[in-house]
């Protein structure tokens, strides 16, 4: 089964990227997934479900420990195929 990611941290800044915002960034650049796109309203990416449930946990942990007040989060099955 394939997955995809789309989220989001608060509180925003638009003249800075927040902490949590970075930290958030870096987990997803740093997993196993296909199709990473980083923007400064929202960020997808798109893998197997193992990777990306994976990248998911450690997104919200380190997320809420780098100071986000909210986290928007959306996954979607987009197909079947490899779950590593």
């Amino acid at each position: 089964m394939r997955l995809r990611v789309e989220f989001t941290t608060e509180p925003f800044d638009l003249d800075e990227a927040p902490a949590h915002a970075l930290v958030a960034r870096e987990v997803i650049e740093a997993a196993e997934l296909d199709a990473v796109d980083v923007g400064p309203f929202g960020n997808t990416a798109e893998g197997g479900a193992g990777p990306v449930l994976t990248a998911v946990d450690a997104l919200l942990r380190r997320a809420l420990e780098a100071g986000a007040t909210r986290i928007s989060l959306q996954v979607n099955v987009v197909g079947e195929g490899d779950d590593k």
